[in-house]
């Protein structure tokens, strides 16, 4: 079996199982390039194999501060979080009240070794921090491209400050061919190409060719559509990863 690993022998992939070259398959390669990029997108908004976990390092510029927002890149399709931007979260100031907590916290755990002090002050301390300052709120809509940071950027937004974006971002198929051969991907493109086969056909539904051959394209289009919902069904029930929800 001939394994797809690039956009074109994906497209002969589908036309092989639609019967090329015994049959002709009757779509124009412009409307086959559509299904493609169909069936991609559709691949990449709901399969969990399409995106990956990732954390994004930025340095905030002058023209970040200016616009209140970081760009980020196009791959990009949600964000989660982003780490603490302020020094007085990381406890790597000495001085700091959380390190000083911390710190007496370890000398009086003695030599029994016992933890459970120690988990229950830091579970504290992470509910007043909570509580006092919250989490940095960010704002991010993928087809803007824009990370929107609810911050006092003259205090925080200090230029040359990394940021660490805590995202999801898709799978680039130019980098890993393998998204090709994916097994839905491949069922998905060939279902929509065959739908424009019968939409093509439709015109021409129950004529007779010669031999006594009747061309039914409404057939192949019913038959493709019902395909096309089964597997966008069995995308949802298997393959799609969990909604994101707010609670409060």
């Amino acid at each position: 079996m001939s394994v797809p690993t690039s956009r074109a022998t994906l497209i002969d992939y589908c036309k092989r199982k639609l019967g090329a070259p015994v049959l002709e398959v009757n779509v124009d390669d412009d409307q086959v390039e559509d299904r493609v990029d169909e069936a991609l997108q559709f691949y990449q908004e709901y399969h969990s194999d399409a995106v990956f976990k990732t954390y994004l390092k930025h340095q905030i510029t002058n023209t970040d501060v200016t616009n209140g927002y970081l760009t980020l890149n196009d791959a990009v399709i949600s964000v989660q979080r982003i780490l603490p931007l302020s020094a007085e979260n990381s406890s790597i100031n000495m001085f700091d009240v959380k390190y000083q907590m911390h710190f007496n916290d370890m000398y009086n755990l003695g030599f029994q070794g016992n933890l459970s002090n120690f988990a229950m002050t830091k579970s504290y301390m992470s509910t007043l921090d909570m509580v006092m300052n919250g989490p940095d709120m960010v704002r991010f809509n993928r087809h803007m491209n824009k990370l929107f940071l609810d911050i006092d950027w003259e205090e925080e937004g200090t230029v040359g400050k990394f940021v660490i974006v805590d995202a999801y971002r898709i799978v680039d198929v130019s980098s890993y061919a393998d998204v090709y051969n994916d097994m839905f991907l491949k069922r998905y493109t060939t279902a929509l190409i065959k739908q424009q086969w019968g939409a093509n056909l439709l015109k021409f539904d129950q004529v007779l060719l010669p031999g006594g051959v009747m061309l039914n394209g409404r057939q192949i289009y019913d038959d493709a559509t019902g395909e096309i919902g089964a597997i966008e069904e069995e995308m949802q029930l298997k393959y799609e990863m969990p909604p994101e929800f707010f609670t409060g």
